[in-house]
């Protein structure tokens, strides 16, 4: 885990060493992103659910400042989820996958591919997805580091999560490929999810 503060390769905190290359590169689908990790669906729902109960009770005023306070609350989670996606930078090489995350405090999580013993997919609308990254127990990093890129309440052994990707299935497959490839065909669990093939975002030719 190294933070960085100039970036010799976009989403990297140092150029490669010999024999490493860049596989894919992507970052989070923003409008995806905000519904599923800063949760702006839920928020708006709840927040028409106080105005409608404001207007039953005949208190206009009041409907009136929660319409106000829901979309200026609204609007802030939208606008830390453009934050996120404009400053996280997934990464895949053949030798580690990166995590280039942190609004306030960047940083670049390396995740060797040695560690990691499963893919998990989740599919979100609009062909992205969520890719869990499961870890050796005894190597996993902490959740407040990583979040939001983490599955929800996983406290004692957080699991990295690479969140709202543009053709997740795709780039899930690729990932798990070249785990398997980097542990001469080992034991990685396989992919859950749809099966797809060829990655998302940006690939970079071998």
């Amino acid at each position: 885990m190294i933070e960085y503060e100039i970036e010799p390769i976009p989403g990297l905190p140092g150029r490669l060493p010999p024999g490493e290359r860049v596989l894919w590169q992507g970052q989070p689908a923003f409008g995806v992103l905000a519904r599923s990790a800063f949760h702006t669906g839920a928020v708006a729902a709840y927040f028409a659910a106080l105005v409608a109960l404001a207007l039953i009770g005949r208190a206009p005023t009041g409907a009136v400042l929660t319409t106000i306070a829901g979309v200026a609350g609204v609007g802030l989670l939208y606008l830390l989820a453009w934050v996120c996606a404009r400053t996280t930078r997934y990464t895949l090489t053949n030798k580690r996958l990166v995590l280039r995350i942190g609004m306030a405090v960047p940083k670049c999580i390396n995740l060797p591919l040695s560690q990691i013993v499963a893919v998990d997919f989740r599919a979100r609308p609009h062909d992205t997805g969520d890719l869990v990254i499961r870890l050796d127990r005894a190597r996993g990093v902490g959740y407040a580091l990583l979040w939001p890129h983490a599955r929800a309440w996983r406290f004692n052994n957080p699991q990295p999560m690479l969140r709202a990707v543009p053709e997740a299935a795709r780039v899930g497959m690729l990932l798990a490929r070249t785990v398997q490839a980097a542990q001469g065909g080992g034991a990685l669990s396989p992919v859950t999810g749809p099966q797809a093939a060829t990655s998302g975002g940006k690939a970079v030719a071998a």
